[in-house]
């Protein structure tokens, strides 16, 4: 027997509250949200905001006093490329199970979010390719100093 189209209209729509009341949960959890991260040669600490904005950026140590331009440069673009993918990945992480198929409702089916296209080049830094798109010869310059890290008594992160 078939449920009653007045049911699978009360269902439908308590399930829509719900997913109401559950955005409106995860916006404002995310809007405080930031990602502070370090580049790899830890000479700079960026922080982005859960839109991929640079909100803050820390010349760490003194280090960028003995960096040419292209190195420093190389080193921003990392963190910030980093940071991007921290604040994509927890957006997707808040947002995705929202877009998933209804359990309760069938004809919910849910919502087919491209990622790719939302966080673009976020995405491809996670990767692996920390934000390089072909070409990026800045990315190149950035070096490793894991010895001058351990001399200053301090531990990786």
């Amino acid at each position: 027997m078939t449920e009653p189209i007045e049911q699978r209209i009360a269902k439908a729509m308590a399930e829509l509250e719900s997913v109401q009341a559950a955005v409106a949960r995860a916006e404002e959890r995310l809007a405080g949200a930031c990602a502070t991260v370090r580049s790899r040669d830890r000479a700079v600490e960026v922080t982005v905001g859960p839109g991929g904005e640079l909100t803050g950026l820390k010349f760490l140590d003194d280090k960028y006093r003995s960096m040419n331009a292209a190195q420093l440069a190389a080193s921003v673009m990392e963190a910030v490329g980093r940071g991007r993918a921290q604040m994509a990945r927890e957006v997707m992480d808040v947002f995705g199970p929202l877009a998933a198929p209804s359990t309760e409702v069938p004809e919910l089916r849910g919502v087919d979010v491209d990622w790719d296209r939302i966080f673009g080049s976020a995405l491809s830094a996670e990767a692996g390719g920390h934000g390089r798109r072909g070409g990026n010869r800045l990315l190149d310059e950035i070096h490793e100093d894991t010895d001058d890290a351990r001399t200053r008594g301090r531990g990786r992160s």
